[in-house]
């Protein structure tokens, strides 16, 4: 189903991953470090549908790989990692990954945050017609999904797409954590739940002037009023 390239200095979780991923009919290729892995992308820029990437490795860690494959490739990335802060994700997450998750990990959760992403980075057959709303200067093109500020495209994770979206199309309404976890991740989400803080500080951060719109609703979760 997907070519998956799996880059961790452990052998262990290697061999896991591409027993699970494999019981799946996915093709699994292996990398032991970053250093590796940019070797294999480079050369090899369209072999790959998925890049799941471990943060501490030797020769090249997982973040300075991420940041030269994204150079030449847009292959949806997960980043494991036996480090839980923010600090990390949200560093993860504005190199442009597509998930987190911290070790130790389910196997099961893991195939279930792949199945996830390609899901979303998958194009539809048929386009509907081009859909696009705007609020003062912000403008959202959802059949493109394409964002500007003032006439400016906006470079944003996928995640932090998919959330600006749900928020636009739901604006007005009051939306709680649970919804919009459930909602926008589009699975049972067994993750830490301060990832949804995590990216709506960077939704705002990139918003700039009209982070102003998404209003926090202390004790329930967030509303988009515009």
């Amino acid at each position: 189903m997907y070519r998956i390239l799996v880059v961790d200095d452990e052998e262990k979780i290697r061999a896991l991953i591409r027993k699970y991923a494999e019981f799946e009919g996915h093709t699994v290729r292996e990398a032991a470090d970053g250093m590796e892995a940019v070797h294999i992308c480079r050369e090899h820029p369209d072999d790959f549908d998925m890049i799941i990437m471990d943060v501490m490795m030797p020769e090249l860690d997982g973040f300075s790989a991420v940041r030269e494959i994204r150079k030449y490739s847009a292959t949806p990335v997960l980043m494991l990692s036996a480090r839980g802060e923010e600090y990390d994700k949200i560093h993860g997450f504005e190199l442009g990954i597509d998930d987190y998750v911290v070790k130790p990990f389910s196997p099961k959760e893991l195939m279930m945050r792949i199945n996830a992403i390609m899901k979303r980075a998958k194009p539809t057959v048929d386009q509907p017609k081009k859909d696009q709303v705007s609020f003062e200067g912000l403008n959202i093109d959802f059949t493109g999904r394409i964002v500007t500020i003032d006439g400016e495209k906006v470079d944003s994770s996928p995640k932090e797409y998919d959330l600006l979206f749900y928020f636009a199309k739901n604006r007005n309404i009051a939306l709680t954590r649970e919804n919009l976890i459930t909602n926008v991740w589009g699975y049972d989400f067994y993750g830490d739940d301060r990832t949804l803080d995590t990216h709506i500080k960077l939704l705002r951060k990139s918003l700039k002037q009209y982070s102003k719109f998404i209003v926090t609703l202390r004790g329930v979760g967030y509303r988009f009023e515009a």
